[in-house]
């Protein structure tokens, strides 16, 4: 994921979409059940801090396949067994562990995925979403929704990503730990989605590390692929990429901005999560990638959306976050139809690749 800044929020043009009328049986408004899921809700951030605390204790990855007892688990993480108890069984309650009848605790598919060793591990992207920095952030979301501009500089005096590299080199490297293990699952998703049949060139658009392009040309042994993306991050791309990698003889790196030039000519453009500036950003570089681009190539866009998506909790609550820190905002399926059809593409399809993130397959015309 590149990390170009973002300078202003996107006002989306999806139209809202009405509550459901309410089921059979709902409770009224009013009812002891809605006033229970709304405190619920106000006490949000005491569920995010015990996952955070989880991930940082490392108790998941101290527990281990058998059920253990907060005793055990206490001596392994190095934390008091009676408040490590209250943790779990909060947790729990959630679905993040489980407490057994014999008063143990065990694994369940979500606490698994906070274990660092897990295939599709959640541990870092839990530590990067609840940073210290985040709970100075999220309370002047009201003035970011009256603004319409983001709050960091207010909050920390400079802009979000001068202050990770200045003054936050932890988060950074939590940041980058998250991004990492977040696009190598996405990567392999998008490479098992996409029908390359007659493509023998691709470029990766803001590509960060290269995952997706990896992914790729391991999957595809006659494809031929570049990373563009700006010259600090593309330094540090994929050791498979990079000179002397398994995959360098059929890889090329190229530094720069996709908002300014996009001087690679391939088969298929792929652009995935970096939409996510001001439309003004977002409109130049699908304009370069057309300048680039023959007539009949393949452009992919992929993005999370903020409609449209069965993970509407998870889009939603990226797309605030991004509001807060840079500015930036998610697309709904309009505001990116929207865009690519003005740019000049021609948008074929729009599909799921997993749940959480939509590809719009489009074509450079003739």
């Amino acid at each position: 994921m590149t990390t170009a800044r973002p300078t202003a929020a996107r006002r989306s043009t999806a139209k809202p979409t009405p509550p459901p009328p309410a089921a059979a049986g709902a409770a009224p408004p009013g009812s002891p059940q809605a006033a229970m899921r709304l405190r619920e809700l106000v006490f949000g951030a005491a569920c995010a801090a015990a996952v955070r605390a989880a991930a940082s204790l490392g108790v998941a990855d101290a527990l281990g396949e058998r059920p253990a007892t907060v005793e055990e688990l206490a001596t392994a993480v190095h934390a008091e067994p009676r408040p490590l108890r209250r943790l779990l069984r909060a947790l729990s309650c959630y679905g993040v562990f489980t407490e057994t009848d014999d008063d143990r605790y065990a694994h369940t598919d979500m606490s698994r995925q906070l274990r660092q060793d897990a295939p599709n591990t959640l541990h870092h992207i839990a530590l990067w979403c609840t940073e210290p920095w985040t709970w100075q952030a999220w309370p002047r979301l009201d003035e970011a929704v009256r603004t319409g501009r983001n709050i960091f500089p207010d909050v920390f005096g400079k802009e979000f990503f001068d202050y990770l590299h200045d003054d936050a080199r932890d988060s950074a490297r939590v940041f980058n730990q998250a991004m990492t293990s977040s696009s190598r699952q996405s990567a392999a998703d998008l490479a098992a989605f996409l029908d390359l049949d007659g493509v023998s060139s691709v470029v990766d658009i803001g590509g960060g590390q290269g995952h997706v392009l990896a992914s790729l040309l391991e999957k595809h042994p006659a494809l031929h692929g570049t990373l563009l993306d700006l010259p600090q991050v593309v330094e540090n791309a994929d050791a498979r990429l990079r000179p002397g990698g398994v995959l360098a003889d059929r890889a090329k790196l190229v530094p720069g901005d996709c908002r300014v030039d996009i001087p690679v000519r391939a088969d298929l453009y792929i652009i995935k999560n970096i939409l996510e500036w001001d439309d003004e950003s977002t409109r130049r570089t699908l304009r370069n990638v057309l300048a680039a681009a023959r007539p009949g190539a393949r452009v992919v866009v992929v993005e999370n959306l903020v409609d449209d998506s069965p993970s509407m909790r998870f889009t939603t609550a990226m797309d605030l976050m991004l509001l807060l820190n840079v500015g930036g905002a998610k697309h709904s399926r309009e505001s990116m139809l929207s865009l690519m059809t003005e740019a000049g593409l021609l948008v074929q399809d729009v599909r799921p690749v997993n749940p959480y993130l939509h590809a719009f397959e489009s074509v450079v015309p003739a």
